[in-house]
């Protein structure tokens, strides 16, 4: 969720669609995603203190005691049918996030995001037979080629791991699916995202031994683990009670966009005209996909 995703959203029992989207649900939906994409924005200037893998860890760290508040898995009573998509799930939110950190170190906010991005559009597209999502399909895949041209000053592996954390991202939306059919409420993520801390403990420790953090690199990836998980989830909670799905899906749609913005104020990096033409291409794909009538 960058994530997402990058965040750990559980799945929310369906409500009656609502007619309109609220102002209070477009405020909301305005500020998680602007939380989401400082949050990250804050993590990296942690990188030349923690590096990208000691930001993850604490930011997982921080995501786990968040949605284990809200979760509060019954760990004991868990069958071994609903452990299976739960490890499963935690590998890939750990795998998400560190992808999605070190493209960011590497490539940037902007452009990692905007990969990112592509796993759930991927999902939405593949789901569906309409001409509309096919010619979506195209101008995504168009602005995909156009923001991994070669050229000698391109970072390829850090283009790959922006996908990586895509494919992690599909992976997430259809385990969540299963974890959400198989374990009640939000148990199945919190016990997720607990797992996943775990195995970065070491990490983290590991991190902390070879190089001593400062109190600012720790606030820095703390306030990540708020901004980018914590607060996201709960406003999305929030949200789907407020908007319409399309109207929610909409406005996802522009966190590419979000984050270019939010990387040039934060961090100074600038994108050139290329590349922001490549961000509406993805963009416009998925509103397309969103507002185009079903039959």
């Amino acid at each position: 969720m960058s994530a997402a995703p990058a965040t750990a959203a559980a799945p929310i029992t369906p409500l009656p669609e609502p007619a309109v989207a609220r102002p209070a649900g477009i405020a909301t939906m305005v500020g998680s995603g602007l939380s989401n994409q400082v949050g990250a924005a804050l993590g990296a200037l942690a990188f030349p203190v923690l590096g990208p893998v000691g930001v993850v860890a604490i930011r997982q760290y921080v995501a786990a005691l968040a949605l284990l508040a809200v979760g509060r898995p019954r760990l004991r009573s868990f069958t071994a049918e609903q452990w299976r998509p739960v490890a499963l799930l935690a590998l890939v939110l750990g795998t998400m996030n560190l992808s999605l950190y070190i493209a960011i170190d590497r490539v940037g906010l902007g452009l990692a995001v905007t990969l990112e991005f592509l796993g759930p559009l991927a999902v939405a597209l593949a789901a569906s037979r309409r001409r509309v999502d096919a010619v979506c399909a195209v101008v995504a895949g168009a602005g995909v080629v156009t923001l991994m041209r070669p050229q000698p000053s391109a970072d390829h592996l850090g283009m790959g791991l922006g996908l990586l954390a895509a494919v992690c991202w599909a992976s997430y939306i259809l385990l969540n699916r299963t974890v959400g059919r198989r374990v009640p409420g939000a148990q199945g993520t919190a016990a997720a995202a607990a797992l996943s801390a775990l195995v970065f403990l070491p990490v983290g420790v590991v991190v902390m031994v070879r190089q001593p953090p400062t109190a600012g690199a720790v606030g820095y990836a703390v306030a990540a683990g708020i901004l980018a998980s914590a607060v996201p989830y709960l406003a999305d909670v929030f949200t789907l009670r407020r908007v319409s799905a399309q109207a929610f899906g909409l406005f996802m749609s522009v966190n590419p966009a979000l984050a270019a913005l939010v990387g040039r104020i934060v961090l100074g990096q600038h994108l050139g005209v290329v590349e922001w033409s490549a961000i509406a291409a993805i963009v416009t794909a998925n509103a397309l996909s969103i507002i185009a009538p079903r039959r």
